[in-house]
């Protein structure tokens, strides 16, 4: 089995083709889940897994999968997702579930005897433009709400009720999908870095270790609005130098407390936002990760108190809503050791690194042990147009995960 390759020139035809639907006018590409160019996607998805002789089928979250039956009605899945960031590129998550798709093709094709069943998948919405990081894996896992889910509203403003129809969806066919599941006893999934740590060690193959957990808040800073050339400075209760202090001295902690762990605050709004207001309010996004459970549980604790501490100090309120919440995942050891043994024996050269960002596989953790190969990101760029690959590195990590698939269903 060691010789059995993937036919690279129809997986690189297959990234092609997807990645010329959805392209936008600034040069990425932007399929958010059940947008016109993710429902292009997904036909054509569909078509690629019949081409190929395999058992096409959609779950009621429109999670899409195609299976290689074996002896056994256990399956062994791989797989990633497809739709994108807004304005993002054409390999984070596609790479993953081509590169399986055409594992499966290549072992039907071999007519290879497994004992447990393969299966591609293709999660819906793992970029969260709905409701929400990893809805399809959620709903696949039975991680969904159902009180949550009809309140929620997707990032385009429009509640989520309105759009599942037009996916011919509803609340609650994703509530089902997990009852419909087979049995997973194993999830691989390759991916893009997204980070500059492989290309920095000059490797072409990273074997995850663990995937950080992840707090995703809604926050904000609730002051005074007033006239900027007639409140004096030390009568305001201005939210914008409430979140400024917040922000340097929350990355300050982190950096010091918690060296490993991250703070992001991605996003601000300022209100009333006038250039002769003083900013009475500040809508910002706090983003927490840690790779331990406990680190991430007590740097949470911290930097909200932080924040309680600077606003009450500065005669501000603090408020936050937390919107999204993951666990860290560490790899199993017995899948990292095959992951190894096979980098090993298809002489690849391998790094172990963590994962900071989120996968489908730290959703999938919660049925079966899963494993993740990452290839290097040039520049360690992700979600932008300019994301890039080596495709030689693209070429070893298909034929590492043909092998991981092969080994993983032979038992």
């Amino acid at each position: 089995m060691k010789d059995l390759k993937v036919n690279f020139e129809r997986l690189i035809k297959d990234l092609e083709e997807l990645g010329k639907i959805g392209q936008d006018q600034r040069g990425g590409i932007s399929r958010p889940s059940f947008s016109l160019p993710d429902l292009e996607a997904r036909k054509w998805l569909k078509a690629r897994i019949e081409e190929a002789g395999l058992i096409y089928r959609q779950d009621g979250a429109g999670n899409i999968f195609g299976r290689l039956s074996g002896k056994s009605s256990q399956v062994v899945m791989a797989g990633s997702h497809i739709d994108t960031v807004i304005n993002g590129g054409r390999y984070d998550g596609s790479v993953g579930v081509l590169a399986a798709l055409e594992c499966l093709r290549r072992i039907k094709e071999e007519n290879l005897s497994l004992n447990k069943t393969l299966e591609v998948a293709s999660f819906t919405d793992e970029e969260g433009n709905l409701v929400g990081d990893f809805l399809g894996s959620r709903a696949f896992t039975g991680q969904l709400q159902k009180e949550k889910l009809k309140n929620a509203r997707t990032q385009f403003g429009h509640p989520l009720e309105e759009i599942l129809p037009k996916a011919g969806l509803s609340v609650e066919s994703l509530l089902r999908a997990s009852v419909d599941r087979p049995e997973v006893v194993a999830y691989l999934e390759l991916h893009i870095e997204q980070g500059p740590v492989l290309e920095e060690e000059s490797v072409p193959i990273g074997l995850v270790s663990s995937i950080a957990g992840k707090r995703y808040y809604q926050a904000t800073f609730v002051g005074k609005a007033g006239h900027a050339g007639t409140t004096p400075l030390e009568l305001r209760q201005d939210a914008f130098l409430t979140l400024a202090d917040f922000a340097v001295r929350s990355t300050q902690l982190v950096a010091r407390k918690y060296y490993g762990n991250t703070i992001t605050i991605g996003r601000v709004v300022l209100k009333p936002g006038s250039f002769s207001i003083i900013p009475g309010e500040a809508d910002f996004t706090l983003d927490l990760r840690s790779q331990d459970s406990h680190s991430l549980k007590v740097m949470e604790e911290e930097i909200l108190a932080l924040a309680s501490e600077v606003s009450s100090t500065r005669g501000l309120s603090f408020y936050r809503q937390l919107v999204d919440s993951t666990e860290p995942v560490v790899i199993p050891s017995p899948m990292l050791e095959r992951l190894k043994s096979l980098c090993q024996k298809l002489s690849y050269d391998y790094f172990i690194l963590p994962s900071g960002a989120g996968h489908d596989a730290q959703i999938l953790a919660s049925i079966c042990p899963v494993g993740m190969i990452f290839i290097p990101s040039i520049d360690g760029l992700s979600h932008t147009p300019e994301e890039a690959i080596h495709l030689e590195d693209l070429e070893k990590a298909a034929n590492l995960l043909l092998q991981a698939l092969i080994s993983l269903a032979s038992e």
